[in-house]
């Protein structure tokens, strides 16, 4: 099962408890799954689909709870190549399909016609725990996430480039988050891709175990890129030290060659030998070796004595 599939799944256990947000989830489904479809007599017939048994029994339990329905399910094989099977709900004329239409913002009056409106009804969004569920159910319906182990993406799908607009809003609505969309065939895509975000959305409807797993996804890819930088880190310092060595070691060896290892003072000599003998070690760790411990500027101090050394040897 994919990670979207088990975020949905969490999102269909949650219990809306308010009629409010039940209204509110109903209403986002029917705009982002839904197609309406004539009965014949000016009346509606409701299709929704969905490729998840545990969606369709979430939203048959908030029809029949908030309009006092049974809507018909039926299972299909969807001839679309690109979608699975799926579930279907059936709302007819006389399960109410046209007063559910109304209660929901979608189907309007102008001027004494019949309209079926485009975008979020704002009458069932006023309140946060509204706006949380009609996140919700636009994600039962119409929402993808990538598995955070590979990528950190959160889509919604949209038909109207108004819908679109009026989603990336409802998302900014609440402090901290920003959703972003774009064009992908047919379809407008809201989409949020920073891993914080995807995190408090989650949480906003309810997918609190996704919220937890999502979490510890961040920490462990922090805690390797952590690692690999240090890692780095050490490698780059590896290099330094044995790039500045080879060239220490150079030196000492063209003044032991031309002038002998007395040339050098005593201080110095011992430092040169302890390079020699250990061409890997930090200029700590050569101070560290000395018969009189010596900082690391001091080590350096006399190295850089010696290399000044070797260079008026060359000059000559």
């Amino acid at each position: 099962m994919s990670f979207a599939q088990e975020t949905k799944n969490e999102l269909a256990r949650f219990e809306t408890e308010k009629n409010c947000c039940k209204l509110a989830e109903i209403a986002s489904f029917i705009r982002m799954a839904g197609s309406i479809g004539l009965a014949g007599n000016g009346k509606f017939n409701i299709i929704l689909k969905t490729e998840n048994a545990a969606v369709a029994r979430h939203l048959k339990v908030l029809l029949s709870e908030y309009f006092q329905i049974d809507p018909i399910v039926e299972y299909e094989e969807e001839t679309n190549l690109s979608r699975g099977n799926v579930y279907v709900l059936r709302i007819t004329p006389d399960m109410r399909s046209e007063a559910i239409l109304r209660e929901t913002g979608i189907l309007m009056i102008k001027q004494g016609n019949n309209y079926i409106s485009d975008g979020i009804y704002q009458g069932i969004t006023r309140t946060k725990c509204c706006r949380k569920s009609y996140l919700r159910g636009s994600f039962l319906a119409a929402g993808t996430i990538s598995n955070p182990e590979k990528s950190y993406q959160m889509e919604w799908r949209c038909a109207s480039e108004k819908m679109s607009k009026d989603l990336v809003r409802l998302v900014g609505t609440f402090d901290d988050l920003e959703a972003k969309m774009t064009k992908r065939g047919k379809y407008y895509i809201v989409y949020v891709k920073s891993s914080g975000y995807i995190s408090d959305l989650l949480a906003l409807m309810g997918a609190h175990s996704k919220v937890l797993e999502i979490e510890n996804v961040m920490i462990t890819k922090e805690l390797r890129s952590e690692a690999v930088r240090l890692t780095n880190c050490d490698t780059a310092n590896m290099d330094r030290i044995i790039g500045a060595s080879g060239r220490q070691i150079q030196d000492i060896k063209k003044i032991f060659e031309m002038k002998g290892e007395n040339f050098l003072s005593e201080k110095l000599r011992e430092v040169a030998l302890a390079r020699l003998a250990n061409p890997e070690a930090s200029l700590t760790q050569l101070g560290e070796m000395l018969s009189k411990p010596l900082k690391k500027s001091g080590v350096n101090n006399r190295l850089k004595k010696i290399s000044e050394i070797a260079d008026s040897l060359k000059l000559d």
